[in-house]
């Protein structure tokens, strides 16, 4: 069979393999000019040789996206509709555009990376809310560059073109019947490459994340990709200053500074300003410090929180630790659960910070910090690690090392969220053992998790049946405490500091603006040296770090506001904040303000798990607004950062 027979079996496929072929090609060249640019930093082969295929993956997921309507359209649609030249022309013409974008994009970007050092994406849509000034930045100073980038680009469109017109007049004919037959396969063949995985989770941008280097994590993917997905993404960055009352931004600043009990002095920096120093207590030689974040695992699951008997582990090791009997949560999703504790964030109606373009490189967390101590940085997780953009957002902002599923030779368990929390223990348990180094770890679990799976013969069952909930809790309570158990015969525990804590509640129950009751988690500071006592007073999850740096002997400068309950007056209730969708909570002690957009702040008192309505006192009221709009100030002005050395 010769080329031209077996090109017009294809039948009307035929210009869309075409466009797929050349635009593989073409983005794949440009990925490896890319790495030649910059080959400094790629540095050996097998580094651009895992660029190069993964970027293929990825842009075949782009490319089965724009070709998943037009393909279904030309099976679907009889045959005088797709062999009329009106219906041909718009289809050359729509991958025609695909194709103006992708040489636009990607012949931009060797000069957008040398500005950005990355590839274009929200800050480059967001410049073209400026044509005048940016048209005037590229002719005075980049001319023969945009030249070229234009020329460059009609070429290719032009050559994409007139190429699908040719492959048209070429192409064979299917009959109707055969075109509806072949389309349930094509389909499938289209939405698993789109997805990439016979996994319960499509790949995305952090799945190929593999570097610390922003860059070469970027650079698997394409420009137009990287471009879609930042827009994609703004929809969803609320900006609490469009939801909420007005308040003036050095207001705000003055009142969030004033509530971390920090000294007004102490915040000086000309452009971070809520960077001030943490000052550690006096150690010998600074302690490791462990995370061990539980999936799901509420206040109402725990014992010794008043709720159901799932937790015996938990509640005897709450008598050798600092014990939190009053910590709420940020949000409901383990995203929102990381970027408290990790980065000390607070919580806003936009996405978690794991998610956001501004927050991809640069973005605080407590991992630069102690890198700057001479940390190694651990992420822990026996799933897939690239959920929740959870991989990329940590390689970049600090963390060293992500264990993930793919990382565990062998297990004891293995359900659908990954390798069970025995195995996440142990294997983290494995690496700090061989750490010759301080070091930092986030330890995050999953057994808890539908469709709660976990081994047999671990536990005492609470129901009759085996995979629920209450039983999955009560393994994952297990889990720690079969941890803590090798932990203390370690070498390492006598120079640890532990904390256990929830991400979240396992869903929000109620039908309260703010279902306060939802947020309550359980939290726990424990290992050598540390005297046990329970900790009454509210506080949040963005509150742990700067108590666990005093506790560790950490003393450097961070832009975080959670408050370090070591410096909290004798009479202060302690406070939390909750969103829930675009519903903001402040609470203070029993004191509840709650902003709503479009609506005057209502305040509740918070009495037996309920929000029971009272006066709004104007200063509490205050200082909920300004915890309301910080995350926009600080994510949109990137004031959530290090300075730089």
């Amino acid at each position: 069979m010769n080329i031209v027979n077996f090109s017009r079996r294809l039948g009307p496929l035929l210009p869309f393999l075409g466009f797929l072929l050349v635009s593989l090609v073409f983005l794949s060249i440009s990925r490896l000019v890319l790495g030649w640019i910059h080959w400094e930093r790629v540095g050996e082969w097998p580094v651009l040789l895992h660029i190069l295929v993964q970027g293929l993956r990825m842009d075949t997921v782009l490319l089965a996206m724009v070709l998943v309507t037009p393909v279904s359209a030309t099976l679907l649609l009889p045959g005088f509709i797709i062999e009329s030249s009106l219906y041909r022309l718009t289809i050359g013409l729509f991958l025609a555009i695909w194709g103006l974008l992708f040489a636009l994009m990607e012949f931009a970007t060797p000069v957008y990376v040398s500005f950005f050092d990355s590839r274009p994406g929200r800050i480059f849509f967001e410049y073209l809310s400026y044509p005048r000034e940016v048209g005037l930045m590229m002719v005075n100073g980049f001319l023969i560059e945009s030249l070229l980038v234009i020329a460059g680009t009609a070429v290719f469109a032009a050559a994409v073109f007139l190429g699908l017109r040719r492959l048209q007049k070429g192409q064979g004919r299917w009959s109707y019947p055969g075109r509806l037959v072949s389309f349930p396969l094509v389909l499938a063949l289209l939405v698993l490459a789109g997805r990439s995985t016979l996994g319960h989770r499509p790949i995305n941008a952090s799945s190929v994340a593999f570097s610390n280097d922003q860059l070469l994590n970027e650079l698997a993917l394409s420009s137009t990709y990287t471009l879609l997905n930042a827009v994609y993404g703004i929809k969803n960055e609320g900006d609490p200053s469009a939801l909420y009352p007005e308040m003036a931004e050095a207001e705000v600043l003055r009142r969030v500074r004033e509530s971390t009990f920090v000294d007004e002095s102490a915040f000086n920096h000309p452009d971070i300003p809520t960077l001030h120093g943490v000052a550690g207590e006096v150690k010998k030689k600074p302690k490791n410090l462990v995370v061990l974040l539980e999936e799901s695992m509420g206040a109402r699951f725990i014992g010794k929180l008043g709720g159901l008997p799932l937790s015996p582990e938990l509640d005897k090791l709450a008598d050798e630790g600092i014990w939190f009997s009053n910590l709420y949560a940020t949000g409901i999703r383990s995203a929102r659960g990381i970027e408290a504790v990790i980065t000390g964030f607070p919580p806003s109606a936009s996405r978690s910070v794991l998610k956001l373009g501004l927050a991809q490189q640069g973005f605080y967390t407590v991992a630069q910090t102690l890198k700057k101590q001479g940390y190694k940085n651990y992420f822990v997780y026996g799933g897939e690690s690239h959920f929740d953009n959870m991989r990329g957002f940590l390689l970049n902002n600090g963390f060293d090392a992500v264990i993930e599923e793919k990382d565990f030779k062998q297990w004891k368990f293995k359900g659908s969220w990954g390798v069970s929390d025995e195995d996440v223990f142990d294997k983290a348990h494995e690496v700090f053992e061989g750490e010759q180094q301080p070091f930092f770890a986030l330890v995050f679990s999953s057994s808890f998790h539908s469709p709660f799976e976990f081994p047999d013969d671990r536990i005492e069952l609470y129901d009759e049946e085996k995979s629920t909930k209450f039983n999955a809790v009560k393994y994952a309570d297990y889990a720690i405490g079969h941890y803590f158990r090798k932990a203390k015969q370690s070498s390492y525990w006598d120079d640890t500091i532990f904390l256990v804590v929830a991400d979240h509640d396992e869903r929000p129950r109620g039908s309260s603006l703010v279902p306060v009751s939802s947020y309550h988690i359980p939290g726990l500071i424990i290992g050598a040296g540390i005297e046990p006592m329970i900790y009454t007073k509210v506080s949040s999850q963005i509150d742990l770090m700067p108590s666990l740096l005093r506790l560790a002997g950490i003393s450097a400068r961070a832009p975080y506001i959670g408050q370090d309950i070591f410096l909290r007056p004798d009479g202060y209730p302690g406070r939390a904040m909750m969103q829930f969708g675009n519903n903001n909570a402040y609470m203070v002690g029993d004191q509840v303000v709650i902003h709503t957009p479009g609506k005057d702040p209502l305040q509740f008192v918070y009495r037996d798990k309920r929000l029971e309505p009272t006066l709004l006192n104007g200063q509490l009221a205050g200082e909920a607004l300004a915890m309301a709009l910080l995350p926009g100030l600080l994510y949109k002005n990137k004031w959530y950062r290090l300075p730089p050395e």
